[in-house]
């Protein structure tokens, strides 16, 4: 069984699921939820594209390394990051060193499905269309997830309780 004190973190491309199935995680197990997204956008007072927009992805990504080390000092939460969370060893680091870390592994297709051309999530390479983007991105990001993850959810063909219930029996079983 999982120490109770553990953070459960959610890692994975954006459209993955980690903030919907985070939500049932939290409820199923009893834990508070951290949606590390919401958390950025609520410290910067803008919206990630206006983030982006006005000081580039560098910046965005500083303020993401400040949100994730105040949330790893956290206990028995469960806490779905940005999908570019993995680009800061540093961010890893500290998110491993108080979670258990579940990469939840999603198709480029279902990531495109999901998403759609929604206007919060600005382009990631500056690729043309959103299936370049998303493909040069899981290209970079792949072996980055692999690394950080301590165990990796396939999501294809399951339904998001499927997910969640797979990954509150894979935490039950840890030594």
């Amino acid at each position: 069984m999982l120490d109770p004190q553990k953070n459960i973190v959610l890692i994975g491309m954006r459209g993955s699921g980690k903030t919907t199935i985070g939500v049932l995680l939290a409820s199923k197990l009893h834990r508070e939820f951290i949606p590390m997204d919401a958390m950025i956008v609520y410290d910067a007072g803008m919206t990630i594209p206006e983030i982006v927009e006005h000081y580039g992805w560098d910046h965005f990504r500083s303020v993401e390394t400040k949100v994730t080390k105040r949330v790893a000092q956290l206990k028995s939460t469960v806490n779905a990051t940005g999908g570019g969370v993995i680009l800061r060893q540093e961010n890893i680091d500290a998110l491993r060193r108080t979670g258990v870390v579940i990469w939840l592994r999603v198709s480029v297709d279902n990531t495109l499905k999901r998403i759609g051309e929604d206007p919060n999530r600005p382009s990631l390479t500056g690729k043309a269309s959103r299936m370049d983007d998303m493909l040069a991105t899981l290209q970079e990001r792949e072996p980055l997830y692999t690394k950080a993850a301590h165990y990796i959810i396939d999501t294809e063909g399951k339904t998001q309780d499927e997910i969640a219930d797979e990954i509150v029996a894979l935490l039950e079983n840890i030594e």
